[in-house]
Formats: structure tokens, sequence, C-alpha cells
């Protein structure tokens, strides 16, 4: 799993849509697109607060569980 599939298994797992998160977030739909299709990747403040709105960890956030299952 890339990070922009874990980032959209996250967002799924939460019953989101993209616009939903932006609303709950502040983030911009646009942005959650981008990083979902694999397109580009968040900086660290963006990564914590998707983190702490999930209240998951960053590990988890970025699919790293999953990579090291492998």
């Amino acid at each position: 799993m890339n990070y922009g599939e874990a980032l959209k298994y996250q967002r799924e797992q939460h019953g989101l849509s993209q616009s939903k998160l932006a609303q709950e977030t502040g983030l911009k739909q646009q942005m959650i697109s981008w990083w979902g299709a694999g397109k580009g990747l968040p900086n660290i403040d963006f990564c914590v607060k998707l983190a702490d709105y999930y209240e998951i960890s960053l590990d988890e956030l970025i699919g790293r569980r999953f990579l090291i299952g492998m």
C-alpha cells in the first residue's frame, strides 16, 4: 500500500468523502484529492492534523503497519 492509498483507506474507513474531510479538518478538498491519487505528499503539519483527526498514529496514517507485516 502506497502513501496515497493509505490516506484514501483511512478516509474511507471513517466513512468520509473528500469534501466532508475537508470541511471537518479545514483542509482543501483539492489537496485531499491530490494526496489520495498519489500525486503529492502532505507536509508533516497536515499529517499530524489528519492523524489527530482520525485518532491514529502517524505510522498508521501512512500505511506503515501494512508494510511492516509484509
